[in-house]
């Protein structure tokens, strides 16, 4: 079994909610061929439009819970009845393959993560976590507000854990201060490449 490429990161996104991170995330994706997401597992219904093993794999609580015991994923947690989860699978093959993967995580999950890493030889050389955060919780309220999805007394609750989420910021590799799409998308691709230029990564010179 080949071993994950020196070169491949494995890129780990979070924010707070209304920090940007998924358009980040697809911008990144669009910007980067050599890059792919990492999908998730999930035992919610499909919506329409959605197909697996492409926007998520779709497994019944039993086989869910199988996998659980089995020790198959990395991280997983149960959100309103609804269990979400990554493989280690789901990683390291696409690591193998010498592609960069992406992660779009909330904090707890990327705390989870980080956690393991140290059981973890083959992911943990390609690890680098990114915490996108607007630069006050007054411009993260204007944001949430902007939207105009959620009610008063939502955006309160979600600027409550917001201040929880961004207070974890330090235990990130990298703090991105969001402020436009093109600035957001200009400092991640500047993170990657000099994540790609380490010298535990970098192609060494012929000499």
């Amino acid at each position: 079994m080949s071993e994950p490429k020196k070169s491949s990161l494995l890129i780990v996104i979070s924010a707070p909610s209304g920090g940007g991170k998924t358009t980040l995330c697809q911008q990144l994706l669009a910007a980067r061929p050599d890059m792919t997401r990492a999908v998730t597992c999930t035992t919610r219904t499909p919506r329409a439009g959605e197909r697996n093993g492409i926007d998520y794999y779709f497994f019944d609580p039993e086989e869910f819970q199988a996998r659980v015991q089995a020790g198959q994923f990395l991280e997983h947690a149960t959100v309103f009845g609804r269990s979400y989860g990554i493989l280690r699978s789901e990683l390291l093959d696409k690591l193998r393959l010498g592609r960069d993967v992406l992660l779009n995580i909330d904090v707890q999950g990327a705390a989870t993560i980080r956690s393991r890493m140290e059981a973890e030889p083959e992911l943990k050389p390609a690890l680098v976590t990114v915490f996108l955060t607007p630069p006050s919780i007054r411009v993260l309220e204007e944001r949430l507000k902007k939207r105009a999805s959620d009610a008063a007394e939502e955006i309160e609750r979600r600027l409550g854990v917001a201040r929880k989420e961004i207070a974890q910021w330090s235990h990130f590799d990298y703090l991105l201060i969001s402020s436009t799409i093109p600035e957001d998308l200009r400092q991640m691709l500047a993170i990657v490449e000099a994540e790609k230029m380490r010298a535990t990564r970098a192609q060494p010179p012929e000499f």
